[in-house]
């Protein structure tokens, strides 16, 4: 019954990740048919920068939140210290970026410092809302998780439709009312409205969630507050390391080469975002069961069965993308120029699927208080993903930027296995998922560089994938079907 309660908890979870992000999908058609490649690419270092501060705003206090919660005999005290922490941040954060606003857009070359004035408004808001959110989850509230994500994610969508579309259709087609409510003829959409848009989102979410901040006590805890802090910092100082591992390439790749190649590998790794929605659901199903089952006498095997379980589903996910990348892509990259990058994707689903797979080990180190430890492995991950980028890059191009990613998580995730096996041993299935990764990896190869097109044979290839599942776990899929798990 336990995993069945996990997979309900996933499901409403992931519908709240997938559907969003597939919003955002979307929203990259709407980038591709208006932004030219230097424009999107500007978008996606405005958002580089922005997971950069969010990363170091909510200070790993999140999964510090969870750890103390469900033990705790005083949870108000954990959820008011949790949120007087980022309340503090977000603070001191607004006050010195609005104050230094100039001189960062300065340095880091944005063309407009409305764009940083508007970066630090939308962090802090965003931060505001992280604990909220994590006490709806811990207190399996996701009907009211998912409404709230689904509104934010539905505005964000209508202000940059209204932005990017709506206004240029009005202008071409109706001058007179487009002049009758103040819309000058000059408007020229871009990245500025994608970013204004985002800043109406995050603000209707801040006030759809304000029911849940008014209800905080404030009874913050000291010593609480110093425990949640000492817990949480390896946390964020991991969590920058791993957003270098998500982000710093599409920095350095308009270093390496230029804003035109970047665009279009940009544009290219958001098609790999079917694996990370699929991640990202697991993971809000996941961290919440971690922590409650812990204290179980079967907790381990439980984790075990969970990784294989999310392993083979990655697979399919892996080999259902890339077998039918050409529709995917016809959809979501609605101009042609883009096109030219799709070779990397196969390579990013690959990374993002051991992406996953690391973050379902880290329960070794969150479980035993050893939050150093996955400090130090994303630390170790973001150098090796710059050496690998200024190494693959120049003479791969931009599929250096994807076998960097892919050698950056592949190597995490056997450092977290190996040291994980020794202070929490799990009894993960590891033969049984190499073969099931191998197999996926080897059929998505076949698929797209033999078959690219033939949509017959991606359904076969993902027909035998299933097969080969069945065949392997059939006792595990009749138990889950019975009920008897």
């Amino acid at each position: 019954m336990a995993y069945r309660a996990f997979l309900k908890d996933t499901a409403i979870y992931g519908i709240a990740a997938i559907l969003p992000r597939i919003i955002h999908l979307a929203l990259v058609a709407v980038y591709t048919m208006v932004l030219g490649r230097v424009d999107f690419s500007d978008q996606t270092t405005w958002y580089v920068y922005a997971a950069f501060i969010n990363v170091a705003l909510t200070m790993g206090i999140e999964t510090s939140f969870f750890r103390y919660y469900t033990g705790a005999e005083d949870k108000n005290k954990v959820v008011s210290s949790s949120f007087f922490i980022h309340l503090g941040t977000s603070c001191l954060f607004l006050l010195s970026g609005l104050a230094l606003a100039g001189k960062i857009n300065e340095f880091l070359g944005f063309s407009d410092p409305d764009f940083i004035r508007i970066l630090v408004t939308i962090t802090v808001l965003d931060t505001m809302v992280v604990i909220p959110f994590a006490l709806l989850r811990v207190n399996g509230r996701p009907v009211r998780y998912l409404t709230v994500k689904m509104i934010n994610i539905l505005v964000l969508f209508a202000a940059n439709v209204f932005f990017l579309l709506i206004i240029p259709w009005v202008l071409k087609n109706d001058p007179a009312l487009a002049e009758n409510v103040g819309i000058g003829s000059g408007f020229k959409p871009g990245v500025k409205h994608i970013i204004i848009a985002n800043l109406i989102a995050s603000l209707v979410t801040m006030i759809l969630m304000m029911p849940e901040v008014l209800k905080i006590d404030w009874k913050p805890d000291r010593a609480l507050t110093l425990k949640l802090l000492r817990y949480g910092w390896p946390i964020m100082v991991g969590g920058i390391a791993y957003a270098v591992n998500e982000n710093v390439d599409k920095l350095l790749i308009q270093k390496l080469m230029d804003k035109e190649s970047n665009g279009v590998y940009a544009a290219c790794y958001k098609l790999g975002v079917f694996m990370t929605l699929y991640i990202t659901a697991f993971r809000l199903g996941a961290e919440p069961f971690f922590f409650r089952h812990a204290a179980s006498s079967d907790a381990r095997e439980k984790y075990s069965t969970i990784m294989t379980w999310f392993v083979i589903l990655g697979c399919l996910f892996m080999l259902f993308v890339t077998g039918f990348i050409d529709l995917l892509a016809s959809l979501f990259l609605r101009n042609k120029v883009y096109t030219a990058g799709l070779y990397i994707v196969p390579v990013i689903l690959l990374a993002n699927l051991f992406s996953g797979i690391y973050a379902n080990l880290s329960i070794w180190y969150k479980l035993t208080d050893r939050t150093r430890a996955g400090m130090y492995i994303s630390i170790f991950g973001g150098i090796l993903t710059i050496i690998s980028l200024y190494v693959f890059v120049p003479p791969f191009g931009l599929m250096g930027g994807a076998i960097a990613t892919l050698g950056t998580y592949f190597s995490m995730t056997m450092i977290s296995y190996l040291f994980g096996r020794k202070y929490y041993p799990v009894p993960y299935e590891g033969r049984r998922i190499m073969f099931l990764i191998i197999t996926s990896a080897a059929l998505s190869g076949l698929s797209f560089l033999k078959f690219r097109g033939n949509y017959l044979i991606s359904v076969l290839l993902l027909i035998t994938m299933c097969l080969i599942i069945l065949v392997m776990e059939r006792a595990r899929v009749k138990a889950l079907i019975t009920g008897k798990t």
